[in-house]
């Protein structure tokens, strides 16, 4: 359950740098991430699209965004380069920390992992960093340049190829990327570091990672990335990667936090969450979103109020035969229950004696498995209506309503 929406900024040279900051849902993020792509890539990478989704389901702010001169960013990217990529995500860390999403985690894929981690010091409230498949010498990327690297020294600018695109290179791009001291920044990160590559990357190879590795002082954690090609397009590899950064960085993060006060013993809150319908439920240990379908205008992030209505007697339903069968040494091995709920008329009951109206019905079907007899099964059946939901909804139930602010 998350929402993306446009964040645009201004880059370090005042240039209009396009992004998407994928938010959870319902309720105030509970801190930030910043993603950095790869060479050539852009904000709509698998890599960055699965991540970004995966954290903000998390509850955490991801913010994505296309690198000067690439995608929807302003800028030419024959004049960008590996610091211009630093300088763009501290001018994103900066945008983000205006918004009150300064971000703590910093992730990114090959070149963007080496950005990461040269931009970390000039972002205060970062406290982990992820890299992905990136390279330990920044000058790695020329080898995707090919001839073109002596074509761009001897002309000062050329047109490249680079994995069957065109793109123009100046020879700043190839001096930014120079006298990297990568080395010397991961010793002096002072922060956690995560190092994710594929042992069978066949563009960057897993001596990077190793490299990376051994550079950086801990906290330091590494994990392969079996089978997974360097753009992370492989059958869920991306999804794969997301899971775990996701698992990883949640120690970095404060808490999640409730939006209203945890619940007394025996009692469930329910309250307002954004949307038409939606609505956070809370119980002293649990907290879910209920919902309505899109059919009614809602947006089907959650069951139903009569979805809840059926799922509580049924799992009561299912609780009560089972503990009598377990009672009774009654060889049950598993009990299910189908529920669904009409509004019969009036007329369609033939045992009620109420005036007029419309009444409802709950409709309950209950399967159960297991070397049973005739009799046990008629008994277990029995038992279904000892239930204590169903005895209170058939009981003479009354509800209170008091104003309480």
């Amino acid at each position: 359950m998350i929402k993306t929406e446009k964040f645009s900024f201004a880059g370090a040279d005042g240039q209009m740098l396009d992004g998407r900051l994928e938010l959870p849902l319902y309720g105030p993020p509970r801190a930030a991430a910043l993603f950095a792509h790869c060479f050539t890539c852009g904000k709509q990478s698998r890599a960055a699209t699965r991540i970004a989704s995966a954290l903000a389901k998390q509850g955490i702010a991801v913010l994505r965004f296309d690198f000067t001169g690439l995608g929807s960013s302003e800028g030419e990217f024959a004049n960008a380069g590996f610091v211009s990529n630093m300088e763009d995500l501290t001018a994103a860390a900066a945008a983000m920390r205006d918004q009150g999403l300064a971000p703590s985690l910093l992730i990114g894929h090959s070149l963007g992992g080496a950005a990461v981690i040269g931009a970390a010091s000039s972002i205060p409230e970062c406290k982990a960093v992820v890299t992905l498949g990136a390279p330990f010498d920044t000058t790695h990327v020329f080898h995707q340049l090919g001839d073109g690297v002596e074509r761009v020294e001897a002309e000062g600018e050329a047109e490249v190829s680079i994995a069957g695109r065109s793109f123009r290179v100046a020879k700043g791009f190839l001096e930014q990327g120079r006298n990297q001291p990568q080395a010397e920044r991961l010793k002096k990160l002072s922060r956690a570091l995560l190092v994710m590559h594929s042992p069978t990357d066949d563009l960057v190879g897993i001596d990077n990672a190793s490299q990376i590795f051994l550079a950086a002082k801990h906290p330091k954690s590494f994990i392969s990335l079996d089978g997974a090609d360097h753009l992370l397009t492989t059958e869920g590899s991306a999804e794969y990667a997301a899971s775990i950064i996701a698992a990883w960085s949640e120690r970095y993060f404060p808490a999640a936090e409730e939006a209203a006060e945890i619940p007394a013993e025996g009692t469930v809150t329910v309250s307002t969450a954004g949307g038409k319908f939606a609505q956070w439920v809370r119980t002293p240990h649990h907290a879910f979103i209920a919902d309505e379908p899109e059919s009614f205008g809602g947006n089907d992030d959650g069951p139903t109020p009569y979805d809840l209505l059926l799922a509580s007697l049924g799992t009561c339903t299912s609780m009560t035969i089972k503990m009598y069968a377990d009672r009774k040494k009654i060889p049950l091995e598993g009990v299910s229950v189908e529920l669904e709920h009409s509004r019969n008329h009036l007329e369609d009951c033939a045992d009620c004696d109420m005036d007029g109206g419309q009444i409802q019905a709950l409709d309950r079907s209950i399967t159960l498995t297991g070397d049973l007899t005739d009799e046990q099964r008629a008994k277990l059946i029995e038992i279904a209506d000892k239930c204590p939901v169903h005895r209170t909804l058939e009981g003479e139930l009354h509800i209170h309503t008091t104003a309480a602010g």
